[in-house]
């Protein structure tokens, strides 16, 4: 038993490596082939390694102000967003983690609705329009502020917090506010940092608001932008003063995957910071209450 248990250990884990590296290599590739030179990177094939390293693709990345621009809005839309996303979500999930809420089956039956059926893109644009949320920041933050998913996994985790806690805060003369701010958040940091970690991706992701919603182009997000450069990278880099020429070790391509590699490092680098939390926040989230 114990040779068949070590066995499928194997197994498990050659599976998992080799999952691992299916979903790493796309990534890995990009990024090698950002720092090659254009004329080896054209030949193509798989990419360990830069072929003939050069970071002038990098160089004409940063020198285009409309990636700046939306690298600006992003970091402006993905902290905002996340910081009130969060809040909200906590705030609305709290109460209906008690029982004794009234009407709170309704509500929740409400929100469970919303994640079956969506209004769709036209109703969601004219109701931006009567707003005037049309070529503003509100545009980009207030959509995807709430999350019905987000809600229902706070809710779960906040009902497994010991009824005791709150009821030893009330007889030391605590509100309910106080008790939320107090304990509740505090004890819940794990579901917090993974609930605001969802939130960052999907707003630093988003590019299809920024197209609905977003007129002026100085408002584009890095999404968009990234977007655009992917779609035709040499007449964006050349409304950018950016020429491509083979002699300058720049080619369309390797602009391609170095900016590809500026749009997504940043959150990457979010990752360690919340990676502690996020597999217990999901597992309380998902499992109690």
């Amino acid at each position: 038993m114990k040779n068949k248990k070590n066995i499928y250990d194997y197994i498990i884990i050659f599976i998992l490596v080799l999952i691992s590296l299916v979903m790493l290599y796309p990534f890995w590739h990009e990024m090698m082939y950002s720092f090659s030179d254009p004329v080896d990177a054209a030949t193509g094939g798989m990419f360990l390694l830069p072929r003939g390293f050069n970071l002038k693709s990098y160089w004409s990345v940063l020198r285009n102000k409309s990636v700046w621009t939306g690298f600006r809005v992003s970091v402006i839309v993905t902290l905002t967003g996340t910081v009130a996303g969060v809040m909200l979500s906590a705030m609305l999930a709290y109460p209906l983690s008690k029982k004794r809420m009234p009407g709170r089956n309704v509500l929740i039956s409400l929100i469970f609705f919303t994640m079956l059926f969506g209004g769709g893109m036209i109703p969601n644009y004219l109701l931006a329009k009567k707003l005037k949320l049309i070529d503003s920041y509100g545009a980009l933050i207030l959509p995807g502020l709430l999350s019905a998913w987000n809600i229902f996994i706070m809710k779960n985790a906040f009902a497994g917090i010991p009824a005791s806690l709150e009821e030893s805060a009330r007889i030391d003369g605590a509100n309910d506010l106080t008790i939320f701010f107090h304990i509740v958040l505090p004890l819940s940091k794990a579901v917090l940092a993974t609930i605001a970690l969802f939130t960052a991706v999907g707003y630093w992701n988003d590019y299809f608001s920024t197209i609905l919603y977003i007129v002026s182009k100085d408002r584009w997000s890095l999404q968009a932008v990234l977007r655009e450069i992917l779609s035709n990278a040499q007449s964006a880099m050349s409304a950018s003063g950016i020429s491509v020429r083979a002699e300058e070790a720049i080619s369309s391509e390797t602009v391609k995957a170095a900016t590809v590699m500026v749009a997504t490092v940043p959150i990457l680098l979010v990752y360690p910071f919340v990676q502690k939390y996020f597999i217990k926040g999901v597992m309380i989230g998902s499992v109690k209450g």
